[in-house]
């Protein structure tokens, strides 16, 4: 049993839309795959995966130097004990070989894409869901298949205006979404509260509104829109700082007692240590979300999870960023609180398998092999197209 070949794609998701810090006009990400020599119904088994957007494709870097470094060692050495499946732990030291530690932000998305399609290809090879796999080895074996998923949206278009603002989110709630997230920061803080009385306007009973910045505040206008902020009953005020600035995040708590949430721009389970320990941030209300696509992978997210158990925290105060279903598997087999949906950006790799419905906030895993890529017709028509 050998990983054959690992290929990748720099592929576009460009889009008009902005948030507080960057547009989306270049985007690209990176488009994995791990081919095996083991072969399922006739065909050899084949793992998936991409990096979420917001970070730029990192081919450059897997060509390299992590691709490499897993082709190299020897077959034998990246097997799991049993003999009959692949290791991710094994091949994420394999490509971590010769690295030193600290510096995670464009390396630990590289490494993080092919841990994907390692685990794609893991689950693929037991037969079984990823979320399945998951539960048996680090949990209970018994998977929460039902799954929290919020609408993120609410980003500056050009010519966007009110009215269409709440077209948008009028279109997530219709879909069956409870909570909805809006960008704050790329407008005034004048303009910012109309957009958000515009959309509670539309919002019901037991739905909420998300806001998020996008680390693009100093502290004094961090403080100033929390104090503006205060007299909403939102979800979540998401990323107010820059995310390494722990004492701006412990600060803030000081002026906004209702929930936070960061930690998407974390990328390693060192800084997410950090931040636990320096960031102030509260194991009873606010929410973490780490994306293991961008930080080296489920094999570091492990190790977070580790970590925040270690210090007090439960892995149902998670919802990672990026909108992806490797979140939505660890998600189900871990225990984290919920997963991002893009439901109407960056396709085809966000969203749900086809047939997949979100029914009061919640959508419920289906039955499909490894991450189940192979149930969302037009994502894995793009994958195959790299796999040969």
């Amino acid at each position: 049993m050998r990983i054959v070949e690992i290929r990748e794609k720099t592929v576009p998701i460009s889009s008009p839309i902005r948030n507080a810090y960057i547009d989306f006009s270049k985007m690209t990400i990176s488009l994995v795959a791990v081919v095996t020599d083991v072969i399922r119904d006739g065909k050899p088994v084949i793992g998936y995966g991409f990096n979420s957007n917001g970070r730029y494709g990192q081919g450059t870097l897997m060509r390299e130097r992590f691709i490499p470094r897993v082709l190299e060692a020897e077959a034998d050495t990246l097997i799991d004990e049993h003999g009959d499946n692949l290791d991710p732990h094994k091949i994420w030291a394999a490509m971590f070989r010769n690295e030193k530690p600290g510096g995670h932000g464009e390396r630990s998305v590289a490494m993080g894409t092919i841990d994907m399609a390692v685990w794609d290809a893991v689950a693929k090879i037991a037969g079984k869901p990823l979320f399945q796999l998951l539960a048996d080895r680090y949990g209970n074996g018994e998977p929460n298949r039902k799954v929290f998923v919020y609408a993120a949206g609410g980003y500056y278009y050009p010519g966007q205006d009110h009215e269409k603002l709440k077209d948008e989110m009028r279109g997530y709630l219709d879909r069956g979404y409870t909570v909805v997230k809006k960008k704050i920061g790329g407008a005034s803080l004048d303009e910012d509260l109309r957009r958000i009385d515009s959309i509670l306007s539309v919002l019901g009973d037991g739905q909420k509104l998300a806001v998020d910045a996008n680390g693009r505040f100093d502290l004094d206008t961090a403080i100033r829109y929390a104090k503006a902020l205060s007299q909403y009953d939102l979800f979540w005020y998401e990323e107010a700082g820059d995310p390494l600035d722990f004492e701006l995040q412990a600060t803030l708590r000081n002026y906004y007692d209702k929930p936070m949430a960061t930690g998407e721009n974390l990328f390693s389970m060192q800084d997410a240590r950090n931040l636990i320990r320096h960031g102030g941030m509260r194991a009873d209300r606010d929410w973490l979300q780490f994306d293991c696509a961008l930080s080296y992978g489920l094999v570091e997210y492990l190790r977070t999870l580790d970590m925040l158990h270690q210090h007090g925290w439960s892995a149902s105060r998670c919802i990672p960023h990026g909108g992806h279903q490797m979140s939505l598997n660890i998600a189900a087999g871990l225990g984290l609180g919920g997963n991002e949906s893009y439901p109407d950006l960056f396709q085809p790799y966000g969203g749900f398998p086809d047939g997949v419905k979100v029914e009061n906030g919640h959508i419920t895993m289906p039955d499909l092999p490894g991450i189940g890529f192979e149930g969302k017709a037009d994502l894995i028509a793009e994958m195959r197209k790299i796999a040969g």
